[in-house]
């Protein structure tokens, strides 16, 4: 879900700035780091600053909207995975949609954990929209035995995330791939048929 902080419903023409503006965000974020001058996301969006300012008059009010999008966009891929492959194959594809997730998150770490109130809720917000995405991957998996049916969704976030270190340029490790791979294959242990 695309938001800003103002309050109100946004005009469609607005929306589609906020749209541009969130997404023109996410990828100067992504190379230049959340501290990106505002002009570069600006001029990425194709608009002009004050629409950066009228839409979020705080940097930490952008960061956390990009990152709450973010967020909204890996939960609501699990439905769509669901709903496309048979339930192993569309955990599978999830959990390799969390990875580049938490890959492309790394440069938000310092801001998140700055200490700053305006991303208080976001680490909750995290799991309150990823654990039940997960769960119910999870949960599919192992009605058709294809996963052991004793592993939470939020261990296993968790697990994803530390295990994932980035190389240098911002991606997953090669390394840190293989892990991944060798924790999910350790879900397909021990999967007894309900």
């Amino acid at each position: 879900m695309v938001e800003s902080s103002g309050e109100g419903p946004v005009r469609a023409d607005a929306r589609r700035s906020l749209v541009a503006l969130l997404e023109a965000a996410k990828d100067v974020f992504a190379i230049s780091g959340v501290d990106a001058p505002v002009r570069m996301i600006a001029e990425k969006a194709g608009v002009g600053i004050g629409t950066v300012y009228r839409h979020f008059p705080q940097r930490s009010d952008l960061i956390a909207a990009v990152f709450r999008n973010e967020v909204d966009a890996c939960a609501n891929a699990a439905s769509v995975m669901s709903a496309q492959h048979a339930p192993g194959e569309a955990l599978d594809r999830w959990l390799k949609r969390f990875i580049d997730f938490v890959a492309t998150k790394r440069g938000f770490s310092a801001a998140l954990h700055s200490g700053d109130p305006a991303y208080e809720q976001l680490p909750n917000y995290f799991m309150d929209r990823l654990a039940p995405a997960l769960d119910g991957l999870l949960k599919a998996a192992a009605m058709t035995g294809e996963i052991r049916s004793d592993v939470e969704p939020v261990d296993l976030l968790l697990a994803i995330a530390r295990l994932c270190s980035s190389d240098d340029k911002g991606g997953i490790t090669k390394q840190s791939r293989r892990m991944v791979a060798l924790l999910i294959d350790g879900l397909r242990q021990r999967a007894p048929l309900p």
